[in-house]
């Protein structure tokens, strides 16, 4: 069994009509998928992707109006979005300029081209230049972004950990991932980032794990991130829910998201994973043309549907 590599990534807002309108016209991407949490049907839960919400290139968000994170380890401190060379590197600083978006220089890191960014909540991001790695990119012919320069998907994802053992156990011996080279940490050389590879490996399938001892312990709110899910065949669900139980590691159990199905565990400095499968999509149950233009809810909470549209609040 194999993880492909990252699926999605799901953080937290607390003003969703300020992430819609960043994610959706400053950054480009298109919204597939308007829903609610399912554990907490108060609140939206929005899909950014590709055209047509492929796997790999989901960030989602949470509509929690909670206090701002308070940085730290035992977190996920940073998401990377893949683009393609450095013409568009150029092209992204430069609009990040003409916004006044809080943003960093653009600089090699690990071997490749990155820019970091913060969305307007402070949420830690990153662009990398993925050299033409991944899946053939899906363009949203309705961004405002030019085709060329658009999000190709979910890059590499940064957590931080004090202790670099107990989560290398877990990645190498129960989730199959690859040890495969570390780098020093572009904010602080002393630090060493750790890099995890799935499947075929690539900026689209690492898992990059800072060990910093000396942080505080993050307190989970707005800005920060709540899970990132790793990829896996659908025929592979079955079998990663009995190695879980077998190798004795805590977990949710199967859920059934209905777009996808989902494992839910925490790896022993406290970040939680996803193993999530990569169907059946987000088309199961709109047309791909209008993806994300109403609010969509699984059929067990179809019935609730009144209640729970009465108290959500516009963000177009």
């Amino acid at each position: 069994m194999d993880l492909l590599g990252i699926h999605h990534l799901t953080a937290i807002s607390a003003d969703v009509r300020e992430n819609h309108r960043f994610y959706t016209q400053v950054i480009g991407m298109r919204l597939v998928k308007r829903s609610v949490n399912q554990d907490d049907v108060s609140a939206y839960h929005l899909f950014y992707a590709d055209a047509k919400g492929s796997p790999g290139t989901d960030l989602t968000f949470f509509d929690w109006p909670i206090p701002k994170e308070r940085f730290g380890t035992r977190s996920i401190v940073r998401t990377h979005l893949r683009v393609q060379g450095a013409d568009t590197m150029a092209w992204w600083k430069e609009h990040f300029e003409e916004l006044d978006l809080t943003h960093g220089e653009i600089a090699e890191i690990d071997g490749r081209l990155t820019l970091p960014f913060e969305d307007r909540e402070g949420q830690r991001l990153a662009l990398i230049d993925d050299g033409g790695q991944g899946d053939p990119p899906m363009p949203y012919d309705r961004s405002p972004v030019p085709e060329e320069h658009q999000i190709r998907g979910l890059g590499p994802i940064v957590v931080s950990v004090p202790a670099l053992t107990p989560t290398a156990d877990l990645l190498t011996n129960v989730l199959g991932m690859r040890q495969a080279r570390d780098y020093p940490h572009p904010e602080n050389a002393a630090t060493r980032v750790h890099v995890f590879e799935m499947g075929a490996g690539g900026p689209h399938a690492e898992l990059h794990v800072a060990v910093q001892p000396d942080l505080p312990n993050a307190q989970q709110g707005a800005a920060g991130v709540h899970h990132v899910a790793f990829r896996t065949p659908d025929d592979q669900y079955d079998a990663w829910a009995e190695r879980l139980n077998r190798m004795r590691v805590p977990n949710s159990g199967p859920v059934d998201r209905f777009w996808f199905r989902s494992l839910y565990l925490r790896e022993p400095n406290g970040v939680l994973f996803e193993i999530a499968t990569e169907g059946p999509g987000f088309g199961v149950d709109e047309d791909l043309m209008t993806l994300g233009e109403r609010v969509v809810l699984p059929p067990f909470l179809e019935k609730h549907r009144n209640e729970i549209v009465s108290r959500l609040k516009p963000i177009d």
